[in-house]
């Protein structure tokens, strides 16, 4: 008789519906393998506000929670919504619930993390919209723009073409492109504690994921 799996609880909060379909679909895939080590539980609701999160949680023992959301470009308003989010993070860790708040931020958006399953996505873009051409290209489809693309039907048709060995792939490309804008001399900004790049692309979404893997057993420690 098969060993009877342990399940590891993961907390996340999300900007937006495609992370969430996302992280539900990796829980599915990990918890289908036979090869992981323990079954995934993944809480992920689409909370803008990390603060409003953590306040609305019960936890009885410490727990990290990422906050999945994007850097979305260098203008004023972006950037001071992206700070805002940092703040809540930071805020969230001092209301006596053993929260450790973790960034998992993308620039410019969730869908560089999504791409990176398929294949390297290092140009810098100017706007979120051109996305779609990489995507397009990486999935095999044709939407006319993002809004399209993350329709619910079609952002799950694509996670339907992936499985673990593109979600290994994809932490490995992060790693990379991170790895690459430090070797370029890229300014690592600093704020409440919380490292971030102005460039793009850039991201820590992927650190999650390679944090749930290795607990899994699906790739080295």
């Amino acid at each position: 008789m098969a060993k009877r799996k342990t399940t590891n609880k993961y907390y996340f909060s999300v900007e937006g519906e495609t992370e969430q379909w996302y992280l539900k679909w990796l829980q599915d895939t990990i918890n289908n393998t036979e090869k992981a080590a323990c079954k995934v539980s993944i809480d992920c609701p689409v909370r803008k506000n990390p603060l409003k999160h953590a306040k609305s949680l019960t936890v009885t023992r410490k727990i990290e929670i990422y906050h999945f959301f994007d850097y979305e470009s260098d203008e004023p308003l972006h950037v001071k919504g992206f700070q805002e989010a940092l703040d809540n993070m930071k805020k969230a860790e001092k209301i006596g619930k053993q929260i450790k708040y973790k960034s998992g931020y993308s620039n410019f958006t969730f869908d560089l993390w999504i791409i990176l399953h398929m294949t390297n996505c290092n140009a810098s873009f100017s706007h979120r919209k051109q996305y779609i051409t990489p995507i397009n290209r990486a999935f095999g489809e044709k939407f006319q723009n993002m809004d399209e693309f993350k329709e619910e039907n079609n952002f799950k048709r694509c996670l339907k073409k992936m499985d673990l060995s593109n979600v290994i792939a994809a932490v490995d490309r992060a790693r990379e492109i991170m790895q690459r804008n430090q070797e370029n001399g890229y300014t690592l900004y600093q704020y409440k504690g919380y490292q971030y790049y102005k460039e793009n692309p850039s991201l820590a979404a992927w650190e999650a994921i390679e944090k749930i893997l290795k607990d899994c057993e699906l790739i080295g420690k």
